[in-house]
C-alpha cells in the first residue's frame, strides 16, 4: 500500500462520519464507497473497516436487510423537530412541488411547439420545395464538374494574345476606314452627282449599310 492510499485509509473513519451526518440517510457500505472514491481515494476495503469500526464505536447506526448492511447517523445527535418547523418545510416542499410541476408542464408545452413546428417544416409542400433545390444543385454541381474537366480551356497567355490580335486589327480597320472615307471625299470634290450615287455606281459598302459597327479602341 502506498503512502498516499494508506493516509486515505487512516482517514477514512472521520470523511465517512462526517458524510453520514450531512447527508443523514441510509447507506450501503458500495454506496460509500462509490460516492467518496473519486474524491478523497478511498478503496474498498478501507470503507468497509471504517464503517464496522463506526457502527462498533456506535457513533453511526447499522441495520442488516437480508445479506445487506445498511449505515446511517445516529440521530440522536440532532435536535428534535417541532410541529412548527415541520410545517414549515411540509409548505416549502408543497410549495417546490409546484413550481416543479409548472416546469413541467411548462417543458410539455415546449416540447408540444417543437414537434409542430418539425411537423410544419416537413409538410409535403416544403419536401417538394426541398428535393427540387436538391435538384437543381445536383445539376449545377454537375455542370461544375464538366467545366473543371474540360481540356479546352485558354491559358492567360493565349487570352492575352487573342486580345492583342483584336486591337491589332480593329486598328487596320479604323485606318483604312479612314483612308477610304479620305479618298472618297477628294473625288466627290469633282463628282457631279451624290456620295450615294458614287458608291453605287463604283459598287462601295459602307459599314452603316450592314449595321456594323466599329469597336472601341
Amino acid at each position: 500500500m502506498s503512502k498516499s492510499r494508506a493516509e486515505a485509509a487512516a482517514g477514512a473513519p472521520g470523511i465517512i462520519l462526517r458524510y453520514l451526518q450531512e447527508q443523514n440517510r441510509p447507506y450501503s457500505a458500495q454506496d460509500v464507497f462509490g460516492n467518496l472514491q473519486k474524491e478523497h481515494g478511498l478503496g474498498k476495503a478501507a470503507v468497509v473497516k471504517a464503517l464496522d469500526q463506526l457502527a462498533q464505536e456506535g457513533k453511526i447506526k447499522e441495520k442488516t436487510y437480508g445479506k445487506q448492511k445498511i449505515y446511517f447517523a445516529d440521530q440522536d445527535q440532532f435536535d428534535a423537530v417541532s410541529d412548527a418547523d415541520l410545517h414549515s418545510l411540509d409548505a416549502k416542499i408543497a410549495a417546490l412541488t409546484a413550481k416543479v410541476q409548472s416546469l413541467q408542464q411548462s417543458c410539455r408545452h415546449m416540447e408540444a411547439e417543437l414537434k409542430e413546428l418539425t411537423n410544419a417544416l416537413t409538410t409535403p409542400e416544403m419536401q417538394k420545395e426541398i428535393q427540387e433545390l436538391k435538384s437543381e444543385c445536383a445539376r449545377y454541381t454537375e455542370r461544375l464538374k464538366n467545366i473543371k474537366a474540360a481540356t479546352n480551356h485558354i491559358t492567360p497567355e493565349e487570352k492575352e494574345e487573342v486580345y492583342k490580335n483584336r486591337q491589332k486589327y480593329c486598328k487596320e480597320w479604323r485606318k483604312r476606314k479612314r483612308m477610304t472615307t479620305e479618298l472618297c471625299d477628294a473625288i466627290l470634290e469633282g463628282y457631279p452627282k451624290s456620295k450615294k450615287q458614287f458608291f453605287e455606281e463604283v459598287g462601295i459598302e459602307t459599314d452603316e449599310d450592314h449595321n456594323v459597327t466599329l469597336p472601341d479602341p
